[in-house]
């Protein structure tokens, strides 16, 4: 317990007491593997679950040396998420599915059942498996319901099923959800996974428009100890805050270090903001990076979201025809997972993608797909912008064609010569892109142009 809460001096104060008495008697017995469990569990904490997987495996051979299913599921669940961390993805998710294939509420405390279900919905989701999430998250809303007392778990189980209704489109549902896991999990004393609710909270009201509902609760899952990234480097990029967004994404992936699962998460929204900044190579370069990591791992999602990426930088870098390439495979896979957020988002690049390559009427009905979907789930802060750029935004179809150069960063010179007119000419086009806009410099319409979705 004194673990869970971050309390690291006195538990380990204790693990060494536990481990003193042992040693004192000479005995060799079950209650030596809790030990090693539990010292394993605080090298986890500690931030080191490389060192960490010997002690889960020491520990789960004393569970099936004595029988005890409890501590055997434990520790391989232990080792199965130190595996996750340290990139071994399959070996991972093989021992969370073992641990668990082999337990049951007859034999395994509430306590410990709790634990169970949370860690490995935690591991499937840090392994960017969404069917296997949802299996077992529907799993622990079973279980829940016949432990009404367990108040930390019935949370957590709200916070999951949350989790993927927000994936799912559901959100109307997933707001309620996660209320419901806020207010269980603040009585009769708040609880640390509130930030993680806080979060998801926060999420939903980003992807609806509420900023000021998205700010309160970012700001909340931050007191209560979640990092509010990725989000909320999105939230600052859609306020228009672009070099504000990209340095929180450039800073938590340093601190990522080389931890594939924190970095994975990052990566995505990271080569966005750096695309709306204009920082091309750098968007590249977290593109293939994202990439190495995805073909390394057995994920439909992972992978979707590397397709995406790189069809993004593709269409910066002006290679619309490779770019549909990789966005047809990214909506595929979203399709397949019944993610319509994120197929509807999809849908934008691959009818800019048409356009570029001269087909304006399949880009234009893509475009009217990706906004009604949009609008069917509530996410209208997205779904105005793409109606605005079927219409052409109030541009010009030549005016469209300066602001696409002017985003790459060309001086009215090239763009000049790139579109055969005159330099006078370009001048009074950005001009009028300036006002149409709204905007005061041309980096603001670059801006502008990727937030809502213009390029």
């Amino acid at each position: 317990m004194l673990l869970n809460h971050g309390d690291l001096a006195r538990g380990g104060g204790w693990i060494h007491r536990a481990e003193r008495l042992l040693d004192s008697v000479g005995i060799d017995c079950v209650e030596e593997g809790y030990v090693v469990y539990a010292a394993a569990l605080r090298r986890v904490f500690q931030g080191d679950p490389a060192g960490a997987e010997a002690g889960f495996s020491n520990a789960a051979s004393f569970g099936d040396r004595f029988g005890n299913r409890e501590l055997a599921a434990l520790a391989r669940v232990g080792h199965g998420r130190c595996l996750i961390h340290t990139g071994d993805i399959p070996g991972g998710m093989t021992l969370l599915d073992e641990a668990m294939a082999t337990v049951s509420p007859a034999v395994v405390s509430p306590g410990a059942m709790g634990d169970l279900y949370c860690t490995v919905i935690d591991g499937c989701q840090e392994a960017f498996d969404v069917r296997r999430a949802q299996e077992w998250t529907e799993a622990l809303s079973r279980w829940c319901d016949d432990q009404p007392g367990l108040v930390l778990y019935r949370g957590q189980c709200l916070i999951h099923r949350a989790e993927l209704m927000l994936l799912s489109g559901l959100w109307s549902q997933a707001l309620l959800e996660v209320q419901r896991a806020c207010d269980r999990l603040s009585r009769p004393r708040s609880e640390p996974v509130l930030g993680a609710a806080y979060y998801v909270r926060a999420e939903l009201h980003r992807l609806r428009g509420e900023e000021p509902e998205a700010e309160a609760a970012y700001r909340q899952a931050r007191i209560w100890g979640r990092e509010p990234q990725p989000g909320l480097a999105e939230l600052r990029l859609a306020q228009g805050h672009v070099a504000e967004a990209y340095a929180a994404l450039r800073r938590g992936l340093q601190e990522a270090g080389a931890d594939p699962v924190a970095r994975a998460r990052l990566l995505g929204p990271y080569v966005n903001v750096a695309l709306v900044s204009g920082a091309i190579e750098a968007a590249r370069s977290g593109a293939d990076e994202l990439s190495t990591i995805a073909g390394s791992w057995d994920s439909p999602y992972l992978g979707a979201v590397s397709a995406y990426a790189t069809g993004s930088v593709l269409l910066a870098e002006g290679d619309p025809a490779q770019a549909l390439t990789h966005l047809r495979r990214a909506r595929a896979a979203w399709v397949e997972l019944e993610l319509a957020y994120e197929a509807a988002r999809t849908r934008i690049l691959i009818g800019r993608a048409c356009r570029d390559l001269g087909d304006s009427a399949t880009a234009d009905l893509e475009l009217d797909a990706a906004h009604s979907e949009l609008t069917r789930l509530g996410a209208a802060q997205d779904a105005a912008p793409v109606r605005s750029r079927v219409r052409g935004d109030g541009l010009s179809s030549r005016e469209l064609e300066v602001l696409q150069q002017l985003a790459t960063g060309k001086t009215n010179r090239a763009i000049a010569s790139r579109l055969f007119v005159s330099e006078k000419t370009v001048a009074t086009h950005v001009s009028s892109i300036l006002r149409k806009l709204g905007v005061e410099s041309r980096a603001a319409a670059t801006a502008y142009a990727y937030q809502h979705h213009l390029l």
